[in-house]
């Protein structure tokens, strides 16, 4: 059992190392998961353990899966959330400021009457 603690320890301590662009850990995540996978499918052909042991293994292969896609769902996102970001103060650059000169201030503009 303590192999089985060092493998999702391992595992998941990786997962969750910071640095680098989201889609890279996303990328990186995902992976993970198709590695966690295959030791799942692998674990059905292992004769060294019980069935007790197999479906336990199986239950903490499948909850570490989950918590990765958890991981992915977070830094979707924030992704997310920075291209709204992005998006807003593109909107806000590209609004053409009053200056007075050509676009007139409140206090800065010239009535004309004929």
């Amino acid at each position: 059992m303590s192999s089985i603690s060092g493998i999702l320890s391992s595992a998941v301590s990786t997962g969750s190392s910071g640095g680098g662009s989201v889609t890279s850990q996303i990328s990186a995540l995902n992976k993970q998961i198709q590695s966690v996978t295959k030791q799942i499918k692998e674990l059905s052909d292992n004769q060294d353990l019980t069935d007790d042991q197999k479906s336990e293994m199986e239950q903490m292969y499948e909850s570490q899966i989950a918590m990765l896609e958890a991981q992915i769902a977070q830094l979707e996102q924030k992704q997310a959330e920075q291209a709204q970001q992005q998006t807003d103060s593109a909107k806000q650059s590209s609004e053409i400021k009053a200056d007075g000169v050509n676009r007139p201030t409140s206090s800065n503009q010239i009535d004309v009457y004929i």
